[in-house]
């Protein structure tokens, strides 16, 4: 087993596993569209803060020895078969469906294969550290507590005759399951973990940004259904939400993903670091891919009423419910966003505050108009914020960008030098 370095990046095999995650976030958004209520909005979130929590478990591996080498590539095939089928069994996940294995249970099964497969590496990895050792069976109880508290919510709630009450509980075993990951976690990986390469794990949640953006633009190309009719409402709905994705992509990595891994490396004391890569990237970045999970969701359903035919031409109203989906999921992105400025660099990013804010409230007039409409209108708020953050960075923009730029130079010298001498 490979130690990881300071200077490592994202290894082929962490890419291979990210992409299961991409057919993740498609389940997620086709689990919340199956039924729309408040409380299958929870089981959606609830679904990805799980899955957020096990991709960490192997950006962290991956961070800490090379994944590539050795039996890692087994291990690593190994877990993405159990994260795929894992991703299978979302739509089941809290009710079984007839007809097939227990979906409650397969998920419960797969989450917890896939979390031991990752403290089983790092466990190897600490076996000559005594100190490490002995804490092993701490980090073993964490997903063993969480795994049973799954199993219990999916199967004792059935049988209960009073549905809501059943909902209630079964909501209620699923958050604190979470909570047990989250929080204990937390507490324990203050104890033992060390950030090795910064750049490896601002890389990989970089990453993951791009492939929950990507996912927008899949419900763009696809909607509800393969194949879309190219009529007018759909040509125009897709060219707004591809507006609007552009923005969400510029606002995230033009300057700020540069600015966060920055201030990652520059964080040298390990205990500094540990806490930024926690409060920036684990806790603010899940905020951020759920809501661009939820904009694709809103942006699935708007596709849908734009291309049925009885539609007017500029959609129906968008409602109260699609209002806070889509314009909600687009501010908690902005917002996350200014979080990660504020705890990682201590800067407050007013124009994407101010365009949360306008959002919040243009969202109920949003509701009573054409959806088409309504949709353009986030585009334009989304574009004008994002313009006027761009230029409020004014030199601190051309600074980043500018040091980024040359360490990317700096290290493609570095690698020239080694292939001239040894290729």
């Amino acid at each position: 087993m490979w130690p990881n370095a300071p200077g490592s990046r994202t290894t082929r095999l962490e890419l291979f596993y990210d992409l299961v995650f991409v057919f993740a976030f498609i389940n997620v958004t086709t689990l919340t569209a199956s039924l729309l209520s408040p409380a299958n909005l929870y089981r959606c979130l609830l679904v990805l803060a799980l899955l957020w929590w096990s991709w960490t478990g192997f950006a962290r591996l991956g961070n800490a020895v090379r994944a590539d080498q050795g039996l890692l590539p087994v291990v690593g095939v190994f877990t993405v078969a159990a994260t795929f089928l894992l991703v299978l069994s979302v739509p089941s996940a809290f009710v079984d469906r007839p007809g097939g294995l227990h979906g409650p249970l397969v998920f419960a099964g797969c989450y917890f294969t896939i979390r031991m497969a990752q403290i089983v590496v790092l466990g190897v990895r600490d076996r000559s550290d005594p100190v490490r050792r002995r804490r092993l069976l701490s980090r073993v109880g964490l997903p063993a507590v969480a795994t049973v508290l799954l199993v219990v919510a999916g199967t004792v709630p059935q049988r209960l005759p009073d549905r809501p009450l059943a909902v209630v509980l079964q909501l209620a075993l699923w958050t604190v399951a979470l909570l047990v990951e989250y929080v204990g976690g937390v507490t324990l990986a203050a104890r033992w973990w060390v950030v090795v390469s910064a750049g490896h794990w601002a890389e990989r949640h970089a990453l993951m940004v791009l492939i929950a953006l990507g996912e927008s633009i899949i419900a763009l190309g696809l909607g509800p259904k393969t194949g879309l009719p190219l009529t007018r409402p759909v040509a125009v709905a897709a060219l707004l939400g591809v507006l609007v994705v552009a923005m969400l992509w510029w606002a995230y990595f033009d300057t700020l993903a540069f600015a966060l891994e920055q201030a990652l490396h520059h964080a040298r004391d390990p205990a500094a670091r540990l806490r930024l890569a926690r409060d920036v990237y684990t806790f603010l970045h899940l905020p951020l891919i759920a809501g661009t999970i939820l904009f694709a969701l809103g942006l699935k359903d708007l596709l849908a009423e734009s291309a049925s035919p009885e539609t007017p031409s500029w959609g129906e109203p968008l409602g109260p419910f699609w209002a806070a989906i889509i314009y909600g999921g687009v501010g908690l992105y902005l917002l996350s966003l200014a979080g990660c400025a504020l705890v990682a660099l201590r800067e407050v990013h007013r124009p994407l505050l101010i365009t949360v804010v306008v959002l919040a409230v243009v969202a109920p007039f949003a509701a009573r108009i054409p959806e088409l409409v309504a949709l353009g209108v986030l585009a334009v708020l989304t574009t004008v914020g994002v313009m006027a953050e761009t230029v409020s960075e004014d030199g601190r923009r051309r600074q980043v960008r500018q040091l980024a730029l040359e360490e990317q130079l700096a290290t493609e010298e570095d690698q020239s030098r080694w292939r001239q001498e040894h290729l």
